[in-house]
């Protein structure tokens, strides 16, 4: 969500932070700030809406031209998004940006308002300022001032911190990522490896209760007061990662990704793929989209593998009572690896004996460090909040899982090499017809409500095509069963109004055109996503019929196009939604 940038070394401190800012702008936010150290002087900057703003306004005051700073973006928790709340906060001689929430931050602002600590923002990062603060001013130490804060913080937390009298930055975390980018005697503290991609590709990945101090002769890492040996990790990604190669959009650059990054993800796998086979029970764990995939999941593994399967969001999953026979697996799917409630759902399922399967993209995540066994997509940097490539390679890497555990139980007889050859050439075919969706999104981008109807697995893929559509064009859209429209749904069709039908599951293909033909009596204008054509009259598209386990594959790049089509004809900030965040580390 929330992203942390900081820079000691020879350049323009400013420049840097603001760099590093853009290239966190996908991750969503609603302010953002930079702190800037000379001597015995911070100077603070910050602003509400985009980081152009603030870069205006650090043009228009001079800002100090310095070597060390830190900044942030940040997408409002506690407090209305104002200058006020906005990240860097200051109190005495620290000067703090965090990513997280601090759960106890109420006692513990009560706690230093009796001590006569006066509050101006909303925000619980001002209390962890303060709290450091508090223990500064009695120890006039800052590490052993940030060990005794962080010992009495709840909640998750990234720190990146100033101290007036020293030209260092202390930065600390809990459960919130953070980096350390190492470029000879330059450091660059980041969230997000995307921030300082442009300056370095080797970092040092903090780990929970170290505390990191960075300065001009490099950095030094300590835990418990004893320092620690840190590895350096080199990333194969560079600043080109996170261009858009002529494209307008993030988005639409990377759903045309999609037939490379999926003949990459197979040559890479189909010799390697995770045997779940002896497990008795799944449970598939996830948010958003990923938990949409995940639905995929199930119903292939449910049909094909023979094995009960539990799909729950993190969300609910980490506070349900759930059951864990023996031989339990849990599969958690996370693009960004940082996910707090599903983080939360895995570390449970860990506590609680489960084998632990994680299908992630960032090889370095948390997610990645903490399950037993990884299944890398390598989707690459995804920018667009909205997910499109990573969707389409966590729904493939499902794909290949549940065939792999039919085939190795002998519950199946055939062999789909030869689709996967085909799928990348299919799914471009499939993208190559972006005109005859951009005159769906003429019929549909005026509307105010719309519905995605199938079943079984198809019902699956229309509530990610739904999430979509609403996620980048702001049009209240709904996916239901089609089985369902009878008891109580139906009611809400009117004339013209736009229902989505995927039809692919022939065990069902006639009772779901039953449901189409039920919704054009009432006036819906239907268009239908299917494998063989029907004797409607309504608006059909047809994909070509291949493996049961693949076939989602090839719908769809069809529903994420008219998504973005959609999106551009009502003008909407496509790459960035208003209100969402990439990677939502907090609960």
């Amino acid at each position: 969500m929330c992203g942390i940038v900081g820079y000691v070394g020879k350049k323009d401190s400013k420049e840097v932070l603001l760099t590093g800012l853009y290239n966190l702008e996908y991750r969503g936010y609603d302010s953002a700030g930079i702190a800037v150290k000379d001597k015995d002087k911070i100077e603070i900057i910050k602003s509400v809406g985009k980081i152009s703003n603030l870069e205006n306004k650090i043009k228009k005051e001079k800002v100090l031209k310095t070597n060390i700073g830190i900044g942030h973006t940040r997408w409002a928790t506690h407090g209305e998004p104002n200058e006020t709340n906005a990240h860097p906060h200051r109190c005495g001689d620290i000067v703090l940006v965090h990513n997280g929430i601090i759960e106890n931050a109420k006692e513990l602002k009560e706690k230093l308002e009796k001590a006569g600590e006066v509050f101006k923002s909303e925000t619980d990062t001002e209390v962890a300022c303060a709290l450091i603060s508090h223990y500064y001013k009695k120890e006039k130490n800052m590490k052993k001032a940030i060990s005794l804060a962080i010992k009495e913080l709840t909640g998750s937390y990234a720190f990146a911190i100033l101290n007036v009298n020293e030209d260092k930055i202390y930065a600390t975390r809990k459960d919130s990522p953070l980096i350390i980018g190492v470029k000879g005697k330059e450091s660059f503290i980041a969230s997000d490896i995307a921030a300082i991609l442009e300056y370095t590709n080797q970092y040092i990945l903090l780990e929970p209760g170290e505390i990191a101090e960075v300065d001009s002769n490099g950095l030094i890492v300590t835990k418990n007061n004893k320092k620690i040996d840190k590895e350096i990790v080199k990333t194969s990604l560079s600043a080109s990662s996170n261009d858009k190669n002529g494209y307008e959009h993030y988005m639409i650059k990377e759903i045309m990704e999609e037939p490379v990054l999926l003949e990459k993800m197979f040559e890479n796998n189909i010799n390697n793929i995770p045997d779940i086979s002896r497990f008795s029970e799944v449970h598939i764990v996830a948010c958003g989209s990923a938990l949409y995939a995940g639905m995929i999941g199930k119903f292939l593994l449910e049909k094909y593998s023979h094995v009960n399967v539990l799909c729950e969001c993190a969300s609910e999953y980490r506070y349900s009572n759930v059951a864990y026979p023996k031989k339990t697996l849990v599969i958690v799917i996370s693009q960004s690896g940082e996910t707090a409630d599903t983080i939360a759902a895995l570390r449970k399922a860990k506590k609680e004996g489960a084998y632990t399967l994680a299908i992630v993209n960032v090889e370095t995540s948390t997610i990645a460090r903490e399950s037993d066994e990884q299944f890398f997509i390598s989707a690459g940097p995804e920018i667009a909040v909205a997910t499109t490539k990573a969707y389409m390679l966590q729904v493939a890497a499902l794909a290949l899982i549940s065939y792999n555990s039919a085939k190795q139980k002998k519950l199946i007889d055939f062999d789909i090499k030869e689709d996967i050859r085909l799928i990348p050439k299919l799914v471009k075919d499939i993208i190559d017809k972006r005109e005859e969706y951009k005159e769906i999104a003429k019929e549909i981008y005026e509307k105010d409500n719309i519905f995605f109807i199938g079943r079984l697995i198809d019902h699956a893929i229309c509530l990610e095509g739904s999430l979509k559509l609403k996620e980048v064009s702001y049009i209240h859209s709904e996916a239901y069963a089609a089985g369902e429209l009878k008891h109580g749904t139906i009611s809400l069709i009117n004339k013209g109004m736009p229902v989505f039908a995927i039809v692919t599951d022939d065990d069902i293909r006639d009772k779901t055109i039953s449901n189409i033909e039920e919704v054009d009596a009432r006036g819906a204008k239907s268009y239908i996503i299917t494998t063989r054509e029907t004797k409607l009259k309504d608006t059909t598209i047809v994909v070509p019929k291949i493996n049961p386990f693949m076939q989602p594959l090839l719908v769809v790049p069809i529903l994420q196009l008219i998504a973005y089509e959609t999106a551009y004809l009502r003008g909407c900030d496509i790459d960035k939604p208003k209100n969402l965040a990439k990677s939502v580390t907090v609960e």
